[in-house]
């Protein structure tokens, strides 16, 4: 699979920013994953769950409460309000 870069931001800073295969989580149409050549969008997102997979196909997993997506052509970049989103599964 293709990689990019996937930055996550909060308000208190840089949350990830690192290669990634795989980014699902809930977009305001849905469940929505993003992989490697995506076509560019921007989307609310919901609150939900949301994985990140590397490219060692290790998960990160976490739960969002509310944020922005904005998926460009060769980088994603994640807006969220809580720092601690992510845990290894």
């Amino acid at each position: 699979m293709r990689e990019y870069q996937l930055k996550v931001m909060s308000p208190d800073g840089e949350v990830f920013n690192d290669k990634v295969i795989a980014l699902s989580l809930r977009g305001a149409e849905g469940d929505l994953a993003v992989f490697g050549g995506h076509v560019p969008f921007v989307t609310t997102v919901k609150p939900g769950k949301c994985v990140v997979t590397l490219p060692n196909e290790e998960e990160l997993e976490g739960q969002i409460k509310t944020g922005i997506l904005n998926v460009g052509t060769d980088s994603v970049t994640l807006l969220v309000g809580d720092k601690d989103l992510f845990k290894k599964k």
